[in-house]
């Protein structure tokens, strides 16, 4: 059984390491789950800080996630980290989930309030009985006294915040309600990354901030995702990627060459770690980590 104890990533970081965690998705269909599973075991073999298992869109999956993220940290020596959101349930239904994590040895949650329940683009609306903001359900983790909490962070802005100042601020809030590190949304500006952390700093948030990163292996994937979740992907870098579209194999190579190069310059920078959304798809992640001298 892997040790879920309290304070994973801070643990990490305070042995002088760099936090490498990696985050999947639940699957929709029974090859699926076998990809997934093949995928944590391959991913296994790089000895991560961390996996996480995400909620489906609208909290969908919330049951599977759960079941998943209790059988990772039975089933393997892997260290889960658990998803927690505020969309589609009570606080009474959320602490059930926390309380099931907690039976599973869990002891670090990712919450966020997730996205609106009818989607990206549409209006949040909180749900009967639940929570309004993450840091709320940040505020609930904490009052165990033995939880290590992550939260979300958004170097190319949050889709509904109206400033990349109100994004630091935010920020900061969660860490004044018990947040201990950050993960951030993906980018592909290691600069906008730095910008995203000094602000952050000079509002008070002085926890970790990790920066997540999404290989370009897949250009119409990542750029759906980016235009739903307010990500700039840079025109050259666009222009690039569509020169090859036709070309699977090049665009693979171009996306692994990209993230390579940004996870350097943010390794390079001071960043304390990285999170692969690694879309439950391993060999780009391994590349990309063989490319660092990781592994």
């Amino acid at each position: 059984m892997s040790d879920a104890s309290v304070g994973i990533v801070e643990q990490a970081l305070s042995n002088g390491r760099a936090s490498i965690s990696f985050e999947l998705f639940p699957p929709k269909t029974a090859q699926g789950e076998k990809n997934l599973w093949e995928a944590l075991h391959e991913l296994d073999a790089l000895t991560p800080t961390f996996v996480s298992v995400t909620y489906g869109a609208g909290g969908t999956t919330r049951d599977l996630t759960v079941r998943i993220t209790e059988r990772i940290a039975s089933q393997t020596s892997l260290s889960p980290v658990g998803h927690l959101t505020c969309v589609g349930a009570t606080r009474d239904q959320v602490q059930g989930v926390i309380e099931q994590y907690r039976a599973a040895g869990v002891r670090t949650v990712l919450a966020l309030r997730g996205d609106p329940p009818g989607g990206l683009g549409t209006p949040w609306v909180q749900h009967e009985g639940g929570f309004k903001h993450a840091d709320e359900l940040v505020a609930m983790l904490a009052s165990y006294g033995d939880m290590s909490v992550g939260v979300g962070a958004f170097p190319d802005g949050h889709p509904e915040s109206v400033s990349v100042q109100q994004d630091a601020d935010v920020l900061a809030a969660k860490q004044a309600a018990g947040a201990h590190f950050a993960i951030t949304q993906f980018f592909f500006s290691a600069d906008r990354y730095f910008e995203s952390v000094e602000l952050a700093k000079s509002a008070g948030c002085s926890m970790p901030i990790i920066p997540g990163i999404m290989p370009l292996t897949n250009f119409t994937q990542v750029q759906r995702f980016a235009e739903l979740s307010g990500v700039q992907v840079p025109s050259e870098l666009a222009k690039r990627a569509q020169a090859v579209a036709d070309d699977p194999e090049a665009v693979h190579e171009l996306g692994i060459a990209e993230a390579t190069r940004l996870c350097q310059q943010l390794l390079d920078g001071g960043a304390p770690g990285l999170h692969f959304y690694t879309l439950n798809r391993s060999s780009a992640t391994r590349e990309i980590y063989a490319n660092l001298g990781l592994s």
